[in-house]
């Protein structure tokens, strides 16, 4: 117990130790807390009143230069008033005269007596003559001092000056660039020139040759062979399928370079480069008629053509192109939106044919009939004696049955004001043998006259020329071969065999 107790009293003295030493550090730090605003009090005093002083000092800077001018005439009458009272009345009286009266001789010796005792007094002051250049010098003293007082108004003067050349600054300047910029907007869709065929055709040319088609040269590089075996026979099948050629379109190529193989026997590479050329373009059809209803001769005017297709083909941007290809013909063109459904379609439109001073007939409100914009467009193109009416239709799955009636209607009722000379089914050439599904029915719905294969150049599949155009007796009409404006050309089966030749 007694060890008990002991330990509880050494706690108790501890605790008691801990917060006094804890009371004595909390006051610690108050005072110097206290110390610290004190200091920061006495600081912010100096600081007032060097601020004060320094405020009175710069008010009281002008004082001086009056009190200094006024100093030597104060000085001066007092040292004339203090010489006038040692002075008889006598020099009083002289100082007074007009000058050419002299005084008199007692007045002169009195005059010299006080002299003497002047003299003695002032250094300064010498001999009666100087009486005179005294007052001269009183006179002078007060005009030459003046001038040093008036020296602070000038430097005044400068400051206005300083403030001055913001006048001159002119206002009708910045005018000059806004007529600079106006200008360029209407001329700037006139000087976009469409490309003329003749150069399409050849870039037609250039770029399947550049393009990442396989199919010619690899059909070139298994018939340049010595001796051909079935299996060489079986990969030229195997690349026309590929090819999206379709099996019985490839068939038929292949059993008559066989019969070729047979009679000619061994050929050099020109002759196998000559006869399979002659083969695809019997194949693709070089006979068939691939020009435009609007080019042909007797054609109505206007001549009204309908795009068509699924989604993500590029119905808007051919549509924008091929108005391009009859402005570079001299052709005058109106456009109807009637892809009401996707939102930027009539926007889209809008803006190509800006590009060469095409009319779009549109639609405000979102979700319009599309016959009706067709309607509108029809009668505008109709009031502005155009020669090519191109419509816009929104793109569509060929299992939707609604909306492949929807075309019909188009259709229909475009014709009750001009007859439709063209229905152009735009096909993603990259989609491959399911385009020829969707070519099936949409030609059921809406009866196509051609055949546009975007895309062309990026795809290794374009073999699709051939089979859609055997399975439907359609020819392809155009070809897009690029994102540039003018990447739409007449399809041509010379220059295409040429490039997945080269």
């Amino acid at each position: 117990m007694i060890g008990v107790g002991v330990v509880a009293i050494v706690l108790i003295l501890l605790a008691v130790w801990f917060s006094k030493s804890r009371k004595r550090d909390l006051d610690k730090v108050f005072e110097e807390r206290e110390q610290l605003r004190e200091r920061e009090e006495q600081d912010e005093e100096r600081r007032r009143a060097d601020e004060a002083a320094k405020a009175v000092k710069e008010s009281t800077t002008v004082e001086p230069t009056e009190t200094s001018s006024k100093r030597p005439a104060e000085e001066r009458s007092d040292t004339s008033e203090s010489a006038g009272s040692d002075k008889t009345a006598e020099v009083s009286t002289f100082d007074g005269e007009p000058a050419g009266t002299g005084p008199s001789t007692a007045s002169a010796d009195q005059f010299e007596e006080t002299e003497g005792s002047t003299v003695s007094e002032d250094s300064e002051v010498a001999a009666p003559q100087p009486a005179a250049e005294e007052s001269k010098a009183d006179e002078s003293a007060p005009e030459t001092q003046p001038e040093s007082t008036p020296r602070p108004a000038p430097s005044a003067q400068p400051e206005s000056k300083t403030e001055q050349p913001a006048q001159p600054v002119p206002a009708p300047q910045p005018v000059t660039p806004q007529p600079a910029q106006p200008t360029p907007e209407p001329t700037a869709p006139k000087s976009e020139a469409p490309e003329k065929v003749v150069s399409r055709l050849t870039r037609l040319k250039e770029k399947l040759a550049k393009s990442s088609n396989p199919f010619g040269k690899a059909l070139f590089n298994i018939l340049t062979k010595d001796n051909l075996s079935e299996s060489d026979w079986e990969d030229v099948e195997d690349t026309l399928l590929l090819a999206d050629v379709g099996a019985e379109a490839s068939g038929q190529l292949v059993d008559d370079l066989r019969t070729d193989a047979r009679v000619t026997g061994k050929a050099t590479p020109d002759e196998v480069r000559a006869a399979l050329k002659e083969k695809l373009l019997d194949l693709v059809g070089r006979d068939m008629d691939r020009r435009l209803n609007a080019d042909k001769p007797g054609a109505n005017r206007p001549s009204v053509i309908i795009m068509v297709g699924v989604n993500g083909t590029g119905k808007t941007t051919t549509a924008g192109k091929l108005a391009r290809l009859f402005v570079s013909e001299d052709k005058k063109v109106v456009m109807g939106a009637a892809d009401t459904f996707r939102a930027a379609a009539a926007d889209q439109l809008e803006t190509w044919g800006a590009r060469v001073n095409v009319p779009v007939v549109r639609s405000d409100k979102d979700g319009a009939d599309p016959a009706s914009v067709a309607f509108e467009a029809s009668a505008k193109a109709k009031e502005m004696n155009a020669d090519v009416l191109i419509i816009d239709t929104a793109g569509r799955l060929q299992n939707k049955s609604n909306l492949m009636d929807e075309l019909g209607k188009i259709r229909r009722v475009t014709e009750k004001n001009l007859p439709v000379d063209e229905v152009l089914l735009v096909l993603d050439a990259t989609t491959g043998q399911n385009g020829m599904t969707q070519a099936k029915v949409f030609a059921e719905a809406i009866g196509i006259t051609g055949v546009v294969l975007s895309k062309l150049d990026g795809s290794a599949k374009g073999g699709i020329v051939i089979s859609v155009q055997k399975e439907l007796g359609v020819p392809v009409k155009l070809v897009g071969l690029g994102e540039g404006p003018d990447d739409l050309a007449p399809f041509t089966p010379e220059s295409f065999v040429d490039g997945i030749l080269a």
